[in-house]
Parts: C-alpha cells; sequence; structure tokens
C-alpha cells in the first residue's frame, strides 16, 4: 500500500486532463454566452419595422403619420429633413400602434423634402415629399 501512495507517475496525467476539460468547459460557457447576447441584440433590431404611411405640410409644421409594423415597441430619437436634425414631438410605438409625429419645420411650398426618420436602435426610413403649392 505504501508502494501505491508513493507513485506518483498517474498522477500528472490525470490532473492535465481535468485541467484541460476545465479549459474547455469555461471555453464553451463564453462562448455560449456571448452567441446569446449578440443573437438576442440582432432579434430586437431585426424586429423593428415602421412605415411611413402620410405627410401633411402645415403652417410651420410637417406631421408625419408612422404605423409600426415590427415584433418590438420603437422609440423615435431624430428627424433629419433634408439632412437637418428637427425639433420634433417625442413618440414611443407600441407594437402595432400608431402616431402622428410633429415635425418643426419651415417649408417652402411646391419643394421637395428629403425626410429621414431614426429609431433609438438605428432604424431608419427616408424618403422625398412634395410640399403642396
Amino acid at each position: 500500500m505504501k508502494k501505491l501512495l508513493r507513485s506518483k507517475g498517474a498522477i500528472t496525467p490525470v490532473l492535465s486532463n481535468v485541467l484541460m476539460m476545465l479549459i474547455a468547459v469555461a471555453g464553451m460557457s463564453i462562448a455560449i454566452t456571448a452567441t446569446y447576447v449578440i443573437s438576442g441584440n440582432l432579434h430586437e433590431v431585426m424586429g423593428e419595422r415602421f412605415v411611413v404611411e402620410d405627410v401633411w405640410f402645415r403652417t410651420n409644421t410637417i406631421a408625419i403619420y408612422v404605423r409600426n409594423t415590427g415584433k418590438v415597441a420603437i422609440n423615435f430619437v431624430a428627424v433629419y429633413v433634408n439632412n437637418t436634425s428637427q425639433s420634433f414631438t417625442t413618440l414611443e410605438l407600441e407594437i402595432e400602434s400608431h402616431g402622428w409625429l410633429n415635425v418643426t419645420y419651415s417649408w417652402n411650398p411646391n419643394s421637395l423634402h428629403h425626410i429621414n426618420i431614426v429609431s433609438s436602435r438605428g432604424t431608419q426610413v427616408a424618403d422625398n415629399y412634395k410640399a403642396p403649392a
């Protein structure tokens, strides 16, 4: 029995195998966590969709009717008219809801305006609209 306890030839391979298994498990845990975080954020971004249904040019205001067609709530953070940031009323749309986004802007009659709407997740909808005469 003393001879068996003194023999340390098999301890090194066992410890190295256990250490390799721990390293492999830790590496896979990090990889799985990173994949979950990346795909979760991607799911939210891919689920965000909205459309501009109507644009009205009112006195010193452009009213934009927006509908949320995606699978997540949308918060609008910027509106650009002719590539210039404009002030607007805050609007947050829940799933399958809609509302008016009122932009303060002095527009010119019978002129073309490029309007770009940006959400908090970076989704953009942009198009050209012609003001009435």
